[in-house]
């Protein structure tokens, strides 16, 4: 819980009886690999700081081909407040910890803490541009400089999840990746 307040302070001020507020909302789960954090088709009634662990974000392609779009690692908010059924799967490549809030102990915080939404705002922009930089111009580049970039953009992660998780992010096969590895050491 320390760590995700100390987070939020990072994008705002807090007082102690909103810290109070936060903390007794929140609740530690477990997530073990390769369970569900959401997915796809149905709505996501929580949000969760993770606090331990690496995610994924996955989906299936027109040809049941499973496509991995991005890892999320800790100190990351994972939510959806629009009330709609999610597009995508999140999944734990690793065993991983998370505070959750329900989405309507979100919202009590949110319309009790002045500046929350802004806090919020300011947490997610920081996402999204780490988002946009981490994304990678797949197509026009040849598959090891796009694991070499992979390693540049997670340094943290090449050692942390399945090689499969990997290659399907790079949008190649294992095989492919595995000859990759052992030409680049």
């Amino acid at each position: 819980m320390e760590e995700f307040i100390e987070y939020i302070l990072l994008f705002g001020n807090l007082n102690q009886q909103q810290i109070d507020l936060i903390t007794s909302k929140a609740k530690e789960i477990e997530l073990n690999k390769d369970e569900y954090f959401a997915e796809a088709g149905k709505v996501l009634r929580q949000v969760g700081f993770i606090t331990d662990g690496i995610f994924r974000i996955c989906y299936y392609n027109n040809k049941g081909e499973e496509i991995t779009k991005i890892f999320i690692e800790e100190k990351h908010l994972l939510f959806n407040l629009k009330n709609v059924p999610s597009t995508e799967y999140i999944q734990a490549t690793t065993h991983c910890k998370l505070l959750v809030f329900s989405n309507s102990d979100w919202k009590e915080i949110s319309d009790t803490i002045m500046d929350w939404e802004n806090i919020v705002q300011k947490i997610t922009n920081k996402s999204l541009a780490q988002k946009l930089e981490r994304v990678s111009p797949l197509v026009s580049q040849d598959a090891t400089t796009r694991y070499l970039e992979f390693m540049e953009k997670y340094p943290t992660l090449v050692n942390r999840i399945p090689l499969s998780y990997i290659a399907s992010y790079l949008g190649i096969t294992q095989q492919s990746l595995s000859r990759i590895r052992k030409n680049i050491r």
